[in-house]
């Protein structure tokens, strides 16, 4: 039987949705099994009222990190608002006014960084607090819903990339997650979750039988998702981690680096499911733009058993073991935090000196996803 996914079967929702003024969170990935976007589903089924834009617009349109401005979608004459500004990642009372129920369909990538389920849980609190039912019309994590990997976050270091106590690799769908978090916080929402049909827990992308398609710019291909819980690390450093290249989060570097040296460095480590090949590389964006870069890239051999984050944890000390020139960034704003710190969920990374700093650390990693993964459990749809 073919996997349906949350927006093949709305019409569970029509209930909640028929007669009321629908909003709606989406992006690029925002498609049926008909190849019909979300958007032209809606407003054809049940006309829209607004869209509410997360990072990288509607249509994926806009580049990490670039602010997204209020404006009229040009296909449909809908009203769009921006839930990605400079000073707020909120709903505002007059967005809340605008509509009855609220829907959410993007493709998540199971990663805590990434900063898509946190617009989703944050619009949901704001619909709690407003009495607006949010529906959220599920999909399949692409990097399965067992495993679970990285440390749970410090809720001192909270942020956009980190703002809820998850591990690193969670293992749960955004409808699953919207329920925990829902449950967890006392919320009270009225949420209605579209559950997928047919998906196993066990699952990855690749068995779906569906076309990947970007959730953002930089994240071209599954096994760019795949490799992203561990390489996201060097975001906070002065490395590039291919931001403005043909394979962002697969291959990392920087002037200094020797890449046949840390090749073989990260090579020697024999990590299961993955291998390393010198790379040259110069960004046309982001981190030494224009500059020849060297470094590596990662090659996942076997989905089935490479754990990204140890690749991530493993790959960041032996560059600093190996080039001094190695640095972590500074805060973007006086009295912040290192952004390796946002990403770690606590200051972990920056006193990694030693391979056996690296196994303590992955061992409390551990720790943590075994409670997670036995605390995720009772919120699973699947």
């Amino acid at each position: 039987m073919a996997i349906e996914f949350g927006i093949d079967r709305i019409g569970e929702a029509a209930p909640v949705l028929q007669g009321r003024r629908i909003g709606l969170i989406t992006g690029p990935t925002g498609i049926d099994a008909e190849w019909r976007s979300t958007i032209d589903v809606l407003q054809e089924r049940f006309g829209l009222a607004a869209m509410f834009s997360p990072e990288h617009g509607v249509r994926g349109d806009i580049a990490a990190g670039g602010l997204v401005d209020t404006y009229i979608d040009e296909r449909t004459g809908v009203p769009v608002y921006s839930l990605y500004r400079k000073d707020s990642k909120r709903m505002t009372p007059d967005m809340l006014e605008k509509i009855d129920v609220l829907v959410y369909d993007i493709q998540d990538i199971g990663t805590r960084y990434y900063t898509y389920i946190y617009t989703m849980l944050y619009a949901m609190q704001d619909c709690a607090a407003a009495g607006i039912p949010f529906v959220v019309l599920d999909r399949p994590n692409p990097l399965d819903g067992v495993t679970v990997e990285g440390g749970l976050l410090d809720p001192d270091f909270r942020s956009f990339v980190g703002d809820y106590p998850l591990p690193v690799r969670y293992g749960l769908t955004a409808g699953e997650l919207a329920v925990m978090a829902n449950a967890e916080q006392g919320w009270g929402a009225e949420l209605y979750v579209v559950s997928c049909r047919g998906w196993s827990r066990e699952a990855r992308f690749p068995a779906l039988g569906r076309p990947w398609i970007a959730p953002s710019l930089n994240i071209p291909r599954w096994e760019t998702a795949l490799l992203y819980p561990g390489t996201c690390l060097f975001e906070g450093t002065n490395l590039s981690e291919g931001r403005g290249t043909a394979a962002p989060f697969e291959q990392i570097g920087a002037p200094f680096v020797d890449a046949e040296r840390l090749a073989a460095e990260m090579n020697a480590l024999r990590l299961p499911g993955v291998r390393f090949r010198p790379a040259y590389f110069q960004p046309s964006s982001s981190k030494h733009a224009g500059t020849l870069c060297r470094g590596v890239q990662a090659h996942v051999t076997d989905p089935a058993t490479v754990r990204p984050v140890e690749v991530g944890v493993r790959l960041l000390l032996a560059v600093r073991s190996l080039f001094p020139e190695a640095e972590f960034l500074a805060p973007y704003r006086e009295g912040g935090r290192p952004f390796i710190d946002l990403l770690a969920g606590g200051d972990l990374y920056r006193g990694m000196r030693s391979a056996a700093d690296a196994d303590a650390l992955l061992e409390r990693f551990a720790a943590d996803s075994a409670a997670f993964a036995e605390r995720k459990a009772a919120y699973h749809l699947y």
